[in-house]
């Protein structure tokens, strides 16, 4: 029997939508068997600097380092489409998104792309690392004066008290008219180029399905929704499993090299990284 290949997502909607029908056995997996481990994206940033996984979620501003040790698929990617991070701060306040570079923000972690990209807008900006469903109550507790939400935090943010300062996907697409590049599934460079080709068949496959049977996959990512409504659910993983998650394509791969080109210019990565994607 196949040795099992250890497969590391966010325990979220829009990821649990992706891996429905590989974990619950709906799609043929050539002979491949995966175990799933689930954590949040800044944990599995950091665990893949140890090659803790065969195949992985990583943010895009975490490929920067990662890349010596793992190499980007092309199916799996998170990207909005005019739509990303969302900057927030207590409801009256009034931040206004050109003071950010004077004021205290949580972020998701060092390695997320959320924390680059406020980078990228601010430059200097002074930010504190907190867990993402935990900021929302660090702004509204008044720790800090905003935060940057990923997840369904940019849905359900005004439940706390929250306003919007920032959409960092809407700044994204106006400076540079392409998608907002979050994250992907990356694949250890040690794996052979034809497993590597297996695991993303499989992978894409189990994309394909849960968009072939959306109800179904969406009734099982609501069980990673931390509360969200099946409306919010369904809305939540439209924006982000889209035509890009089963293909990045050329604007998908043009968009990463941008992120991590501007962010190499702007000093905010060790090196400038060349993008590309598996299979090729």
């Amino acid at each position: 029997m196949a040795p099992k290949l250890t497969l590391a997502h966010s325990p979220d909607p829009d990821d649990a939508f992706m891996f429905y029908a590989l974990s619950q056995e709906r799609i043929p997996t050539d002979g491949l068997r995966f175990q799933q481990v689930l954590a949040d994206i800044e944990t599995l940033n950091q665990r893949a600097r140890q090659s803790a996984y065969d195949i992985t979620a990583i943010s895009f501003h975490a490929y920067a380092y990662l890349h010596p040790r793992y190499a980007l698929l092309r199916c799996g990617s998170s990207f909005g489409d005019g739509y990303g991070p969302l900057i927030v701060a207590r409801k009256g306040a009034g931040l206004k998104a050109s003071a950010l570079g004077r004021a205290r923000m949580a972020v998701p972690g060092p390695l997320t792309t959320a924390a680059l990209l406020l980078q990228l807008h601010s430059p200097g900006v002074q930010t504190l690392s907190i867990p993402f469903d935990q900021i929302p109550a660090a702004v509204a507790e008044k720790r800090v004066d905003a935060g940057v939400l990923i997840h369904e935090g940019q849905l359900t943010f005004a439940a706390s008290g929250l306003e919007k300062v920032l959409d960092l996907g809407a700044w994204w697409k106006q400076q540079t008219g392409l998608p907002v590049p979050l994250g992907g599934n990356a694949v250890r460079r040690d794996l052979s180029a034809d497993l590597v080709a297996r695991i993303a068949t499989v992978l894409r496959r189990s994309i394909q399905y849960a968009l072939d049977h959306r109800p179904q996959a969406l009734a099982y990512a609501l069980g990673f929704g931390r509360g969200l409504s099946p409306e919010l659910a369904d809305r939540f993983v439209g924006m982000y499993v889209n035509r890009w998650t089963l293909d990045a394509g050329p604007d998908g791969q043009r968009a990463i090299q941008l992120l991590l080109d501007r962010a190499f210019d702007a000093q905010l990565i060790p090196a400038r990284v060349p993008v590309e994607l598996l299979p090729p």
